[in-house]
């Protein structure tokens, strides 16, 4: 850390961490390399040439690399179809996109993983806009285990009549547990006992590539997330992805495009390239988010945080969460990050109105791409239990280097004890 003005303290904790994260840093490794071939094999059988590199224009038609990069997502996440495309703007459009094309007036949503992620309120509650209320689509919601585990039996006794099951794979703005792929399958089970024609989708934002298996793989009808996350790999500059079933990935094609012309319209610009490259690089770049999300429980464990999750617990998406105990360590902390940040350094952090959010938001992001979650980033709302939400790293050095100045930062303002 000679680059850094960082405490011996500090430096000496950081030590004590990498020893506690060995065998955690290889599970990770592990499953990268399996995903890397998973991938590189999905490239090799769907045969992606230098051509499939390049762009369209204009409508769109026989766009040759856009249809590649569909068939090479849909392979590389085990399902039919994908819908992989560079005007979704963020993954809640993706997700907003799959619930509007899956549900019809009077179908009901069910919810079994309690309130989903704040940003898709406005999409399912809200009373103005056309959300899916004022089209008239039930909703319903299954809270999960006071230990943050899916409640089997209600599942089971909600699921029958609901025309989409939802599960959000993440923890959300929450400190309950993210859900594994195996846990998702026993959801799917769940419901299949009592519903077998439901369309289990998943939100599988920051969970992809952090297993061996998508969700897709073990029963899932749909999943969807954004591509400046993890399956993006830090390369691809916008974009989202819809995957699955292929009926209900066309279903989700007619609400993004128009209904008859679906996923064969839509140009793919100069997005190709960039697109298929994150794709492939994504495995690494998520072993990178991992190392330095475990590394950073580790770190703060030790210096007498609570971490959610344990550093030593297997991990299901790129995200922890550090409970700081103030809005002043929540400050802190995310000035550390942004002056770590490759873009930006230069930059201070304040609380805003975040659009979606019911309470200011704290966020730093100092990314190549902006808003890029898979890139080292932290936000906080300002509300209890004061907890920050990390994600992200590029590169295991530089997200280590984030996380040592973020708590350099507490330690100036005084607000760790070592």
């Amino acid at each position: 850390m000679s680059f850094f003005k960082i405490d011996d303290r500090l430096l000496d904790t950081a030590k004590r961490a990498e020893e506690m994260c060995a065998p955690a840093f290889a599970r990770i490794s592990d499953t990268a390399a399996y995903n890397g071939e998973k991938v590189l094999s999905s490239f090799i059988s769907c045969g992606v040439a230098e051509m499939h590199l390049k762009g369209t224009t204009g409508y769109g038609y026989n766009d040759a690399g856009r249809d590649k990069l569909d068939e090479v997502f849909a392979k590389a996440v085990g399902c039919e179809a994908a819908l992989v495309r560079h005007g979704f703007v963020n993954g809640t459009h993706a997700l907003s996109t799959a619930l509007f094309g899956l549900l019809r007036p009077n179908d009901t949503l069910l919810c079994v993983t309690g309130s989903p992620y704040d940003t898709l309120s406005e999409v399912i509650f809200g009373e103005h806009g056309g959300s899916l209320k004022e089209f008239g689509v039930r909703y319903s919601q299954v809270e999960l285990l006071a230990n943050g585990s899916p409640d089997f039996d209600r599942i089971k006794a909600a699921a029958s009549g609901a025309k989409v099951i939802y599960i959000q794979r993440s923890r959300g703005y929450s400190l309950r547990p993210s859900l594994s792929v195996d846990t998702i399958g026993r959801i799917v089970s769940a419901v299949r006992e009592v519903n077998r024609d439901g369309i289990i989708m998943v939100d599988n934002c920051y969970g992809e590539f952090a297993e061996k298996k998508e969700p897709t793989e073990v029963g899932a009808d749909i999943i969807a997330g954004s591509l400046i996350k993890n399956p993006g790999g830090g390369i691809a500059r916008t974009g989202g992805y819809i995957a699955g079933r292929r009926e209900a990935v066309e279903l989700c094609a007619y609400r993004f495009t128009t209904v008859g012309t679906g996923a064969e319209v839509g140009c793919s610009l100069d997005e190709n390239r960039e697109m298929l490259l994150g794709l492939f690089l994504s495995p690494q770049t998520v072993e990178s988010a991992l190392k330095t999300s475990v590394f950073a429980c580790a770190f703060f464990e030790l210096l007498g945080y609570e971490v959610f999750p344990r550093c030593n617990e297997p991990r299901t998406d790129i995200i922890a969460a550090l409970k700081l105990g103030s809005e002043q360590a929540l400050c802190a902390f995310c000035r550390g990050i942004q002056s770590g940040s490759p873009v930006d350094s230069m930059a201070a952090p304040e609380p805003w109105d975040m659009p979606g959010y019911d309470s200011k938001v704290i966020m730093a992001a100092g990314a190549f791409t902006m808003g890029a979650s898979i890139e080292l980033s932290a936000d906080a709302p300002l509300r209890e239990p004061y907890a920050v939400w990390l994600q992200g790293g590029l590169t295991y050095p530089s997200g280590k280097a984030g996380i040592m100045l973020a708590a350099q930062s507490m330690l100036d303002g005084g607000l760790i004890n070592i």
